[in-house]
């Protein structure tokens, strides 16, 4: 059986991966059923065995509330009570019996609200607004009350609608009237409520009855089950394309390499696909469908073919159409693999290092074949940086949110000789200490891990393991997610045939099942793992751990397990290292930016408004611009310089010449030439209520070199310290 610690990550509105494997067309069966699997599932087998009862009852149906209203804005107050008198705690007696209609009569009644506001918002675009008004807008309404009546809410909505039509005023590039744009987004909401069938809402319900228990368990439909083994093991058949839902069509938002769409060179990034067909079937006419399904219209098995008809980019005028067939193919998700730099820069009496940065997006393994594992790629890259003599080793883990618990042990066991590397402790109370399966030692050179409250589950156990053996210094936020729970995955057909019925697409429960502890004994669940030495960076609120999710699970501890430490431990040269890190810190303009737009970030937060006023806004706007010009001069007069950077990937880890991706200067050339260097986008408080919960400071292609990351900077000038406290200056070999 594979356990699982991945964080719970919501994927950004609107965007899909076309190149999914296989699915066929779902065989009906009986939901009420599979219902009734995932109570009796979660009662017996979850962590907690707390019975479904009314207590589990009342926090299902806020959940299921607050997946289909997020922001508090299309059910009332009345509603809410009406809702939990009728159902707040009778939902656990109708699962137990087998009956999901309050699931569909919910839907329902919130579906009529949709469509009934949708109504209201295209009179209310006909209505003139002059924007002057000192009224201003709550931005995130996730812990505010529902309206008390229709009247409070017509005046939030009112309120909402003139800041969207704002915000599109506002737009320096606007393509079309603010009113067309916003009347067509709430279309294409109603359309997509319209299209929840019965299944999908069965999907939201039982989700919203797994997470009564805790905000990591979850159902999975037979498509997110096979989506969740795509992710796990970076492979998926498909034609290997990124698709955006853009004016009601599947828009090319990019290629994958090697996959079919590329190899073809017949589809281009902004083709727009407007029908699709199997084979030598007809077209199906896919404009204005949800984009999972016209993701579901285009996957399908290895060897097959599919027809897009699609409006080219270039086509001046779109009734011009163009027919593209393609073969389904096999395709790596190779962004997602571990990679690695090799880093050539000066120490602190001027001489070359050479240095290894890894990059680890997750702990990723091949469920099916075991050819694919993290611990497999990283071993493969270790060899190549040792032969090329690296001094230290920088692992990046600042994006990852977990993944295989095995694949966590075992990479860890690759920097540890022997001994303990996380316990785990099930509902029995029972503790099981895993140890490091291999005797061997991959690499023992001066070792920082650097982490970030993305950092999550499988990323907390390595750098939990390493901090307790003094193996590695870590760097990052003040601590990592705090996510110390083990997931599972049963298949709901393997019980839903012992009730009559069985169909291969019921879907699974991926269940929480156990709490993993550190060696010292304490657990990072809440708590994270804490950074040896802390940097500011966007990403270090409160917001962003386990502590901001619903129905969290407790922090405890258990005994600490017997281990050794590392004999080099790097806890001899902490204190040096951190006020080293200080100095450098405090004198670092690029750091002064990060802690300044901290303090904005944060007042935006707890202030949680925004006016409605156009004066003031632009104002805003103008400073925000003002602000990022004066950083770009100041940038610009800074003569910097820069490391040399060659790109280890795992195709060209044979490559006697690897690629330079970044030398001393280029920088300043690109700012030269115009184009300046790629910049992290900044982070805004939620304000869309589908789901996306603002720009990531962490998002972005972290494969561009000319990136400036003040956080990547200084972690390596703390590698490069702990180099010379360990083992004392060292000069790189020539660079190939």
């Amino acid at each position: 059986m594979k356990f699982l610690i991945r964080r719970s990550v919501a994927l950004l509105p609107g965007l899909l991966v076309v190149a999914l494997a296989a699915q066929p067309a779902r065989a009906k069966s009986d939901s009420d059923q599979i219902g009734l699997s995932v109570g009796r599932l979660l009662e017996e087998g979850h962590y907690t065995h707390h019975p479904l009862d009314d207590e589990v009852s009342r926090k299902l149906l806020t959940g299921y509330l607050e997946i289909l209203d997020f922001s508090h804005l299309f059910f009332t107050q009345k509603d809410i009570d009406a809702f939990t008198a009728k159902y707040g705690t009778t939902l656990d007696d109708d699962i137990l019996l087998g009956n999901l209609k309050p699931a569909h009569e919910i839907f329902a009644v919130f579906q009529k609200r949709v469509e009934d506001r949708v109504a209201k918002i295209k009179e209310l675009l006909k209505k003139p607004m002059d924007f002057k008004s000192d009224e201003t807008l709550l931005l995130s309404r996730q812990k505010a009350p529902w309206p008390k009546d229709d009247a409070e809410a017509d005046d939030l909505w009112r309120k909402r609608v003139e800041n969207e039509l704002l915000q599109e005023k506002l737009a320096e590039h606007p393509v079309e009237p603010g009113p067309k744009v916003v009347e067509r987004r709430y279309g294409r909401i109603l359309r997509n409520i319209h299209e929840e069938d019965n299944d999908e809402q069965v999907k939201l319900f039982l989700d919203a009855l797994a997470q009564a228990y805790d905000p990591h368990s979850e159902y999975l439909s037979a498509s997110d089950l096979k989506n969740f083994s795509i992710n796990m093991g970076l492979s998926l058949v498909g034609i290997g394309a990124m698709l955006r839902s853009e004016d009601g069509y599947a828009k090319i938002e990019s290629l994958v390499p090697g996959g079919p769409a590329q190899t073809s060179g017949r589809l281009k990034v902004g083709d727009r696909i407007t029908s699709v067909a199997q084979g030598a079937k007809d077209f199906v006419d896919v404009r204005d469908m949800r984009l999972d399904k016209v993701v579901d219209q285009i996957r399908g098995k290895k060897g097959t073919k599919v027809r897009l008809l699609v409006i080219p980019a270039s086509a001046a005028d779109p009734a011009q159409r163009k027919t593209v067939e393609l073969v389904r193919d096999e395709i790596k998700l190779k962004d997602q693999e571990a990679r690695a730099d090799i880093i050539i820069k000066k120490n602190r009496n001027g001489d070359p290092v050479k240095l290894g940065w890894l990059t680890l997006p997750s702990f990723y393994a091949d469920m099916d074949s075991h050819k694919k594992s993290t611990t497999k790629d990283v071993l493969a890259l270790l060899k190549r940086l040792k032969a090329e003599k690296i001094n230290g080793l920088v692992i990046d883990l600042r994006r990852n949110g977990g993944g295989s618990l095995e694949e966590a042990i075992s990479l860890t066991g690759l920097f540890i000789k022997s001994g303990p590397i996380v316990q785990t402790k099930g509902a029995n109370e029972r503790v099981i200490i895993s140890t490091d399966p291999d005797p061997g030692i991959a690499y023992d050179g001066p070792l920082v891990v650097l982490t970030s409250r993305q950092s999550a589950s499988a990323s907390e156990i390595f750098a939990a393991a390493l901090q307790d053996y003094g193996r590695a210094v870590i760097v990052g936020d003040k601590s990592t997610f705090g996510k110390g729970t083990v997931q599972t995955i049963l298949e709901i057909g393997r019980f839903t045939s012992l009730l009559g019925t069985h169909s291969p697409d019921d879907g699974a429960l991926k269940l929480t099942i156990q709490k993993f502890y550190r060696v010292a004994g304490g657990s990072t669940q809440l708590h994270g793992v804490a950074s040896d030495i802390v940097l500011p960076t966007l990403t270090d609120l409160p917001e962003f751990g386990e502590g901001a999710l619903k129905n969290a699970l407790p922090y405890d501890e258990v005994p600490p397990a017997k281990f050794t430490k590392w004999s080099d431990t790097h806890s001899l040269f902490l204190d040096e290292l951190k006020a080293r890190s200080a100095v450098r810190v405090a004198a670092d303009p690029e750091f002064h930016y990060v802690m300044d737009d901290m303090a904005s970030l944060r007042k935006k937060l707890d202030d949680n408004r925004i006016s409605l006023n156009e004066n003031v806004r632009r104002q805003e706007t103008d400073e925000e611009k003002l602000r990022k010009e004066t950083r770009s001069k100041e940038r610009l007069a800074r003569n910097q310089e820069e490391p040399s950077i060659y790109r280890l990937t795992l195709e060209t880890i044979d490559s006697p010449k690897l690629e330079l991706i970044m030398y001393p200067g280029k920088i300043a050339e690109a700012k030269n030439k115009g184009g300046g260097p790629k910049v992290a986008p900044e982070v805004a408080p939620d304000t869309d209520d589908e789901g996306d919960a603002g720009s990531d400071p962490a998002d972005g292609d972290d494969t561009k070199a000319a990136a400036i990351d003040p956080e990547r900077d200084e972690t390596l000038n703390i590698l490069n310290d702990l180099v010379q406290l360990t083992n004392g200056p060292k000069t790189a070999s020539t660079a190939r």
